[in-house]
């Protein structure tokens, strides 16, 4: 049975969802303060429904990473992720005048239902000068909050259109040079004492860091609440027609993170005018699942 929601918008800055007493999570649009930190829209804090913390925000060794976030980390020179940026033969340097941001525009939809949140965000994307380069319509869904299973569902899609007169060049530090560093896409840190966490994909536990597959898992262990939770990945069926082919970038021991790389070992192009669109599950569950139980789910969870 699906649980009733309760959601809660405070205009101009965030939207709380909570079911069962728990909040499940805030999407922030008000923009932070810091442009360093390459100001955008995040989730954060995200709950399980037994209000186990799953999101990690501003974490000392990289203050940009703030929960679910969409990310671009190397586009057309500018790093629409924060932070220190990737420069062939120099490392990671300190260039503020390569950070760009993510504007939030409006809403063009705000459907709140019994068991569901459906919101349509519009956004521009700014490179450091103030030059449109992007429009986004971003589409959040808050779903199948479910005490049975003991999770609950985000659903977040892209559509970006370039608004320059030259194509945008979509990279990470892998095409620039880094191996195994194709962090871009939508991404998610995790709180620190997921460090160690539990990382599989549908074949079992293996190395996913730059491998494909229709999801992944990450099973985390909490300090002090003696209880785990697990997060899963998941691609739409449409993803296999997207612009890019995409590749997972997870890491588990230090910086608990996983990013849906849609740039990992190649970059692409969007001509002027044109636009591409990815569209995401996130499952936040109790407890540490394994594949089985994952594949079941995504069986009897289909996509609208």
């Amino acid at each position: 049975m699906t649980e009733k929601i309760t959601v809660t918008h405070r205009h101009g800055e965030k939207i709380t969802v909570e079911a069962l007493g728990v909040e499940l999570l805030s999407y922030v649009y008000k923009p932070d303060p810091v442009a360093y930190e390459s100001q955008k829209p995040y989730a954060h804090p995200i709950r399980t429904l037994q209000g186990s913390p799953v999101s990690g925000y501003r974490p000392s060794d990289h203050r940009w990473h703030k929960g679910i976030q969409m990310t671009s980390s190397h586009l057309s020179g500018q790093n629409f992720w924060g932070g220190w940026t990737y420069v062939p033969g120099d490392w990671y340097q300190d260039l503020p005048d390569k950070i760009g941001r993510m504007r939030h525009d409006g809403f063009e939809d705000f459907t709140v239902e019994d068991e569901k949140l459906t919101i349509r965000e519009r956004l521009t994307w700014i490179e450091n000068g103030g030059e449109h380069w992007a429009s986004e319509q971003r589409d959040i869904v808050v779903h199948s909050v479910e005490p049975e299973e003991g999770s609950w569902a985000l659903d977040w899609s892209i559509r970006l259109t370039n608004l320059r007169d030259e194509p945008l060049r979509f990279g990470s530090p892998t095409t620039a040079g880094r191996e195994l560093a194709g962090y871009t896409g939508l991404h998610w840190r995790g709180p620190r004492d997921f460090g160690g966490g539990e990382v599989f994909g549908p074949d079992g536990a293996e190395e996913m860091m730059g491998k494909q597959a229709p999801w992944l898992a990450f099973v985390g262990e909490h300090d002090a609440l003696d209880a785990k939770s697990t997060l899963v990945f998941a691609h739409a069926p449409e993803n296999a027609n997207a612009i890019h082919e995409s590749h997972w970038f997870v890491r588990s021991d230090v910086t608990p993170m996983v990013a849906i790389s849609w740039a990992f070992f190649e970059e692409f192009g969007l001509p002027p005018g044109e636009s591409f669109s990815y569209r995401y599950r996130v499952i936040v569950a109790d407890g540490g699942w394994d594949s089985g139980r994952v594949e079941v789910y995504l069986k009897s969870h289909g996509w609208d």
